[in-house]
């Protein structure tokens, strides 16, 4: 009788376990999908800034045809984008080219000393740093995740399961590039 109680309590406590395992891992990836959506906010609110931001330089700078035309092929790329890389690859093309949008404007001092321009420019900038700290925090989480997928006990309960690792945001190689400064 004793034996017996000892194998049900010994059965619980591994059932028990395994359960409190596959709650943490499907915890942590709800947590991924949550950061993945604050990410697709702050792309979003990027999308949204921009028209206001290329109509107020074309205003300035109306024989920039190209340059306008590229944001508008970045922005509209973004907003396709459906995988983790075709954003991170749609974002950066995207962040190109408002880098030339921004040196337009940087030849018209009439547009950089517009109280609209400089409004949209510093949301555009707060909005960046949102997207930085978004990728951030989900890059932390998918840390967390994929480590809890990789230790011992838990990668027993995850490949049971079928968990699988998650991909992180990285930086494309020309973001990591060394930048030069000359004087």
């Amino acid at each position: 009788m004793d034996i017996n109680l000892i194998i049900i309590g010994a059965v619980v406590i591994v059932i028990i376990f395994i359960i409190g395992i596959y709650n943490s891992l499907q915890t942590l990836r709800m947590r991924i999908k949550e950061a993945l959506s604050g990410i697709d906010v702050q792309l979003k609110r990027r999308i949204d800034l921009i028209p206001n931001l290329v109509e107020t330089v074309k205003g300035y700078a109306k024989h920039e045809k190209s340059v306008f035309e590229n944001v508008t092929k970045a922005r509209a790329s973004l907003m396709k984008a459906g995988s983790l890389q075709e954003k991170a690859e749609a974002n950066n093309m995207l962040t190109d080219a408002l880098k030339s949008l921004f040196a337009v404007a940087e030849a018209y001092p009439d547009l950089k000393a517009s109280t609209n321009f400089s409004e949209l420019q510093r949301q555009l900038e707060d909005t960046e740093d949102k997207i930085a700290f978004a990728r951030q925090f989900y890059n932390s989480n998918v840390l967390e995740y994929n480590t809890k997928i990789k230790v011992f006990p838990s990668n027993f309960i995850a490949n049971i399961f079928g968990f699988t690792m998650e991909e992180f945001f990285e930086a494309e190689p020309e973001e990591k590039k060394k930048v030069e400064v000359k004087f």
